[in-house]
């Protein structure tokens, strides 16, 4: 059975928001290596309190950062 996907949509949310990664990097406390892997999808774990922290210094909800891919869309 083919599953979908979960899409990270960081890189879309920082474009709309004005910030730079250096800045997000500090107001959410992470690595910026950290941040590039969640702006391309390089992401097997999500970690509840990354993206809590993501959410809060964004000032969005879960469905803005995370889009489920159905299975039929992921090998477009």
């Amino acid at each position: 059975m083919e599953y979908g996907t979960i899409r990270i949509k960081l890189d879309e949310l920082l474009k709309e928001s004005g910030l730079s990664k250096n800045m997000l990097s500090h107001r959410a406390e992470m690595q910026r290596t950290q941040i590039n892997n969640y702006c391309r999808n390089q992401i097997t774990r999500l970690d509840m309190d990354v993206l809590a922290r993501l959410c809060t210094v964004l000032n969005c909800e879960i469905g803005d950062l995370l889009e489920f891919v159905p299975p039929e869309e992921k090998n477009e």
